[in-house]
């Protein structure tokens, strides 16, 4: 993916104001809530993987872990690309609503 040096430079000077305003603007608990949300996004794929590995080794004999291992396991890097593709695509700036 090319990008041209006008683009560049209008986004490396969007991201500069953000990282000035960020250090001015930002409060604890707009802090916490960007931490806990990504926490969550985290999180939620890891325990339901465990979950759905230890209710498949309940239900399919001869296999006493490995589902559960194997789901825990997805379930990180699930949980890695939902945090990364929320800080990508919101720069990390929580959302006004």
């Amino acid at each position: 993916m090319k990008v041209d040096k006008k683009t560049l430079e209008k986004r490396i000077e969007r991201q500069s104001k953000q990282w000035n305003k960020a250090g001015t603007d930002r409060h604890f608990l707009s802090q916490l809530g960007l931490l806990g949300t990504l926490g969550l996004l985290f999180v939620i794929p890891l325990v339901a993987g465990a979950y759905l590995g230890s209710w498949l080794d309940a239900r399919l004999e001869g296999f006493s872990t490995s589902w559960t291992v194997s789901l825990i396991i997805v379930g990180v890097f699930v949980g890695a690309f939902n945090v990364y593709f929320y800080i990508r695509d919101t720069d990390g700036e929580p959302h006004d609503r």
